[in-house]
Order: structure tokens, then sequence, then C-alpha cells
């Protein structure tokens, strides 16, 4: 069973994504609170990390780039889940392996973590 760290302020969003992902088979753990990212990932050590862009300090770009300097967790994929426009060229630039936008589809969602899993293996 996989694990992913969901890393998003709103707990409406991290309820959510933590329930479906849960019922689909994955090991779950959400944070609504970014500063204890890293030291959660290293506890858990994540196979996918789900990061929220805007969200108080550190923020999603800032966590994605923290990880991608972390010899731990350089390679592990990332997906980012933003409701900004554009965040594709900004995603891809940090090192994240994809991104969806809010509102996203539920099976989309699970289509790309299947993807990025399974490139990741």
């Amino acid at each position: 069973m996989p694990k992913i760290l969901i890393v998003d302020d709103d707990p409406k969003i991290t309820t959510l994504l933590e329930r479906f992902l849960s019922a689909s088979g994955y090991q779950v753990t959400a944070l609504n609170d970014s500063s204890k990212t890293m030291q959660t990932a290293r506890q858990l050590r994540p196979a996918l990390f789900i990061l929220d862009i805007m969200m108080p300090p550190p923020d999603g770009f800032t966590l994605c780039r923290m990880l991608r300097e972390d010899a731990e967790f350089s390679k592990t994929p990332i997906l980012i889940i933003t409701a900004m426009d554009r965040s594709n060229s900004q995603a891809s630039i940090l090192g994240a392996n994809d991104y969806l936008t809010k509102p996203f589809d539920l099976d989309e969602l699970k289509s790309r973590i299947e993807a990025l899993l399974e490139d990741a293996s």
C-alpha cells in the first residue's frame, strides 16, 4: 500500500483527498500545516507527495524546492494541486512531476497518481 503525504492548508481539501485515496487503497497522511512537511516526510517516507501551492509559509513552491534538494526525496514524485493559473511551467521548473488545477476530477487525480507511482518504480 503506497504512502501518500498531502500538504494543503484547506482542511476540506485534505479530508476529501484523504478519504478518497484511502478508499482507493493508499496509506494517506494529510497535513494542514506546511511547516511540518519535512519532519513528517522523514518519518513516513512517502511514495508520493501532493502539495498545494498557495499556503502560509512555506508555500508549495518552497516545499517542492526543499524536497528536491533533499537526497532522500529528490526522486519522489510530486503532484501539485493548485487554483493558480499557468502553474504548469512553474511546477516543472521546481521539479514537480505533474499538476492539477482546482477544481479537479477525483478520477483524473487517481489516474495521475497511478501513473506517477508506476513511473517511479
